[in-house]
């Protein structure tokens, strides 16, 4: 398969701390304009300060949700798969949608919905709670699957897994 599981979640988590610390230095800078004096409401009808505050809790849940999937990935035990192997938290899928391109899947227990760039190769991260990575788990090399995308079924054929 040529990536290294082990190097790829740490390419993950490199990119999602990157991802948090400008979140979150978004968030405070919302949160310090929301309680600046320029945010007292002029009159009743006013609500830019309080729209701010909805920002930056917004904002702060999200720095939270990647704070839960670095945790989550740094210590995620990474299977020895084959090709014989059904798909578990820590396969790296290749998967034929559509008889079109290869595409690369991670099954990974938080980050889901990130795609990365590691060696030339883009590999998508998937959790077993997304249509495609509920479909995945327990399946092996050469196994298909039918799923409904917008509104389109969609046919999946695992070509590999490590």
């Amino acid at each position: 398969m040529g990536v290294d599981k082990r190097r790829l979640i740490r390419h993950v988590i490199e990119k999602l701390r990157s991802d948090r610390d400008a979140l979150a230095d978004i968030a405070n800078e919302t949160r310090r304009a929301a309680t600046h004096e320029e945010a007292r409401p002029e009159n009743d009808k006013d609500t830019r300060g309080l729209e701010q505050s909805y920002l930056a809790r917004g904002q702060a849940k999200r720095v939270a949700e990647l704070e839960e999937a670095l945790t989550r990935l740094s210590v995620m035990p990474i299977a020895e798969l084959d090709g014989d192997s059904g798909i578990v938290v820590s396969a790296l899928v290749t998967l034929m949608i559509d008889e079109g391109e290869p595409r690369r899947f991670f099954l990974v227990p938080a980050g889901g919905g990130e795609n990365v760039t590691i060696d030339g190769e883009q590999v998508s991260l998937v959790t077993p709670v997304s249509p495609v990575g509920r479909a995945l788990l327990g399946k092996r090399a050469g196994d298909s699957f039918e799923l409904v995308v917008a509104g389109k079924a969609r046919e999946y054929e695992i070509e590999e897994v490590a």
